[in-house]
């Protein structure tokens, strides 16, 4: 039986979930409406749903529109992938108009949002799905069921350490997310993703958080204190030149169709200049979170690497375990592509010093250092994205006992510790979260 599929929001994000239903879950699930501020991008996924072998036309809506959209198509879920902060009042939106709802992470971006979310499930008893596809890639089950073996016994700590490149980290400050009162800055936008990892692995609650930070690499006053003339910086299309910072859409044919060929609708410009000024969010982070069980994580993020990846140590009563993932290992310019290290050694340079790979070590006291192996699955981080969206689609068929499904408290839980983490940045004094308001289910930490 299928079940019929909106998608509100159709940016790059969502096509995720489109290719889903349009392809490997077609049987399954049917789209039948799109909502979105710009109708240019609404065309093009008309398009692309002609060309995938849909047949007649989508239905499409303005903002606004959601509980109309919803009775109109008999929409039974709604995908939610606009930009974070619309998130609690489209999920409100749905939920009371009788769908279910996917939220792309993060859940949203403020306690008032989690308080608007928590309200509509409750009262309506509908389903709200949050997407952590980082919990199904194979080496972080692997870390998630080496925990739960009890092989290093109870955890006492975690260090977190999560390094984006200046590829993909750089990106966060040319669009809408450098805009912290709409994406809640990587605290929340990004690091959402991590925070929920440590919540799932621990199987722990967040009680504490205090952060420091700020914006130090990109926008016009960090650049300028490097000697980066930021007045005389290539402006909007006139290509890359020299600088890997600049991004021409004219030279991506998927960016300039789905957002430069669309700015006549809304204004929005995907290709800003990273070193501009106006930025508001930190590119730099470190958080100490206290968690109910006693453990604590020290976490810290980023955003102009030269390499990307994570390092995560969990430290026990009887050992520790250790996870090092390199998912790029360097940002070369002028190849045309982010490339390993190994292309270049093997065009005879001999320069490679880190290649792309993941590992994951147990060391129990007195014994020596175990690697555990991790499955490989095809497909992005891992397999990790093909698993969670046959969950999203088709259900998990039963327990699943790593408990990767998540739903509204998980994303609660995540959001929780920026949103903390943000006020601490704002005050410079550590936040308690049972303060805030927010229940974010203590009933998890009395599992440990």
């Amino acid at each position: 039986m299928q079940r019929r599929f909106a998608i509100v929001g159709t940016g790059h994000r969502s096509g995720m979930y489109f290719d889903a239903i349009m392809g490997e879950h077609a049987e399954v699930a049917e789209l039948v409406a799109l909502c979105d501020a710009n109708p240019g991008r609404m065309d093009l996924y008309q398009r692309r749903f002609e060309a995938a072998g849909g047949e007649g036309r989508l239905a499409q809506y303005a903002p606004g529109e959601v509980a109309r959209m919803i009775t109109e198509q008999r929409v039974d879920v709604v995908v939610i992938t606009t930009p974070d902060a619309t998130h609690a009042a489209v999920a409100k939106e749905a939920l009371e108009a009788g769908a279910d709802v996917v939220i792309e992470k993060p859940l949203t971006t403020t306690l008032e949002g989690c308080q608007l979310i928590a309200g509509a499930v409750e009262a309506t008893g509908r389903n709200l799905a949050m997407t952590f596809n980082y919990r199904y890639s194979p080496r972080n089950s692997a870390l998630r069921e080496a925990i739960a073996s009890g092989r290093i016994g109870r955890v006492t700590s975690v260090h977190f350490e999560w390094v984006l490149d200046t590829s993909h980290g750089a990106d966060y400050f040319r669009r809408w997310h450098s805009d912290k009162s709409v994406s809640g800055g990587l605290l929340i936008h990004k690091s959402s993703h991590h925070f929920d990892l440590v919540n799932w692995w621990l199987q722990d609650v967040p009680e504490r958080v205090y952060a420091r930070g700020g914006l130090r690499f990109y926008g016009a006053q960090a650049a300028e204190s490097r000697g980066v003339e930021v007045a005389s910086r290539p402006k909007r299309g006139t290509g890359h030149g020299d600088d890997p910072f600049n991004l021409d859409l004219n030279t991506d044919p998927y960016l300039r169709e789905l957002y430069l060929d669309n700015e006549q609708h809304d204004g929005y410009q995907r290709d800003k200049d990273v070193f501009r000024e106006g930025i508001s969010i930190e590119d730099n982070l470190s958080l100490i979170v206290d968690y109910a069980s006693g453990a604590t994580m020290t976490y810290s993020l980023n955003a102009h690497s030269p390499w990307e990846g994570y390092r995560v140590c969990v430290n026990g009563t009887e050992g520790r375990l250790e996870l090092d993932v390199v998912e790029r290992a360097a940002v070369l310019p002028g190849t045309g592509d982010v490339v390993d290290p190994s292309a270049r050694e093997a065009a005879g340079t001999g320069n490679a010093v880190r290649t792309r790979g993941e590992k994951l070590v147990l060391q129990r006291h007195w014994e020596p250092a175990v690697e555990i192996e991790i499955e490989q699955g095809e497909g992005g981080h891992g397999g990790g994205d093909a698993k969670m969206l046959r969950d999203l689609f088709r259900g998990t068929g039963g327990d699943d006992p790593l408990g990767r499904p998540a739903g509204y408290r998980d994303g609660m839980r995540s959001v929780i510790v920026g949103i903390s983490g943000n006020k601490s940045l704002a005050t410079g004094q550590p936040v308690e979260v049972a303060a805030l308001g927010v229940d974010v289910g203590r009933e998890v930490a009395a599992r440990v």
